[in-house]
């Protein structure tokens, strides 16, 4: 088969959720099947290091594609040109945008729907580009991924889809996180928190990831107990960050309070190793790949009691009402003044995290293609 790939959102260095997705799953599924020739779609100049295997066949396509307008524009014309010259077989987009132009075979990855539940979080133009777009890409998919049960059961209930036309390909986390040295996480400390140890935020800092939330509990549980916890706060600033701003500057404890950009992978894995707890109140999250990526690191995990956080951590974390100040703070004071509750949390951890990986998840990914593949046949 020729397989055409949407692989506009892998960029050297700047891999968040999505690209994380895309890089983990191609990379597996272009080395498993040689006998397949996978054309990847940039709107950009690529690194070499996304040309996973022989079989990869990169293709430079403009205009790039960062804003509505551009993006109508290259899904409606550019892919469409694309697909008859490549005379593509299937056409895979991991980022949620299809093409209604083309009569190629499509299997498309949502995420999640989080504009149709939090609109106001998204900047306007965007969200009446996905309101329109996105349940008529959803209908024009020969098959539908997405990364949980929640997820798929929001997909098929928005937008009037079966079921049976949605997989569930779960996130995975990368083999980078797991526990590292006690040495090593002192090394750490030093580095970011003056050798204390701190609470960590991992995520693009916009309104649905809640970080204004979260300083307004940790300011909470400061205030409550003589800890010596910081926090970190490891993320780019997406959009709409004015309040976040402005709860800083009102703070008590915002000197406790340590920001860095985002970091590459072997750093990131480190900070993460090295936190006492991940905090991931999230307002909603199709899936929530830090959740993951902490307990392979064995670090205890408080995450929000809403959207699919519950079922991807199941036993393994504490949960809080990601709208109550208050119920986060309590999780994170619970934590902190009881050890034994903080290694249960590890060791469950440890057995949940077994059910997530990108090997299960590029597996899961292929079987879905084939699905399409196998409907074109019969």
């Amino acid at each position: 088969m020729n397989i055409a790939v949407n692989t506009r959102c892998l960029i050297e260095d700047k891999l968040e959720g999505i690209g994380w997705f895309t890089y983990q799953t191609l990379k597996r599924i272009t080395q498993s099947h040689p006998e397949h020739n996978f054309y990847f779609i940039f709107d950009r100049p690529f690194s070499e290091s996304f040309i996973f295997a022989p079989n990869v066949h990169p293709v430079i396509v403009g205009p790039q594609a960062r804003h509505p307008l551009l993006w109508w524009w290259w899904f409606e014309k550019s892919i469409p040109k694309v697909l008859k010259q490549i005379n593509a077989d299937i056409f895979m987009s991991t980022d949620g945008f299809n093409s209604l132009n083309i009569k190629t075979k499509s299997l498309l990855v949502i995420h999640d729907l989080g504009f149709e539940h939090y609109p106001q979080h998204v900047p306007w133009l965007v969200k009446q580009y996905y309101s329109y777009f996105t349940p008529r890409y959803a209908h024009k998919a020969n098959q539908i991924a997405t990364v949980s049960s929640y997820s798929k059961d929001d997909i098929a209930k928005l937008y009037d889809i079966a079921k049976s036309k949605i997989d569930v390909v779960y996130n995975g986390s990368d083999e980078s996180y797991k526990p590292i040295s006690e040495k090593e996480q002192i090394c750490i400390r030093e580095k970011y928190t003056l050798g204390k140890p701190y609470f960590l935020f991992v995520g693009s800092i916009h309104p649905r990831k809640n970080l204004e939330g979260l300083l307004r509990a940790f300011d909470l549980f400061k205030k409550s107990s003589c800890s010596e916890l910081k926090l970190l706060v490891v993320g780019r600033m997406a959009w709409q960050t004015s309040n976040v701003e402005s709860i800083l500057k009102v703070m008590q404890f915002r000197k406790e309070v340590i920001f860095i950009d985002h970091q590459n992978l072997p750093a990131l894995s480190s900070i993460m190793a090295s936190a006492f707890a991940l905090v991931y109140p999230s307002l909603f999250e199709g899936f929530g790949i830090p959740i993951i990526e902490a307990m392979n690191c064995e670090v205890p995990v408080i995450t929000s009691n809403s959207s699919s956080m519950i079922e991807v951590a199941g036993k393994a974390a504490l949960f809080s009402n990601p709208k109550d100040v208050k119920s986060i703070a309590s999780q994170m004071a619970a934590l902190q003044k009881e050890p034994t509750l903080r290694t249960k949390l590890i060791a469950e951890g440890k057995k949940q995290a077994e059910k997530y990986s990108w090997d299960k998840s590029a597996m899961l990914l292929w079987k879905s293609l084939e699905k399409i593949n196998a409907k074109s046949s019969s």
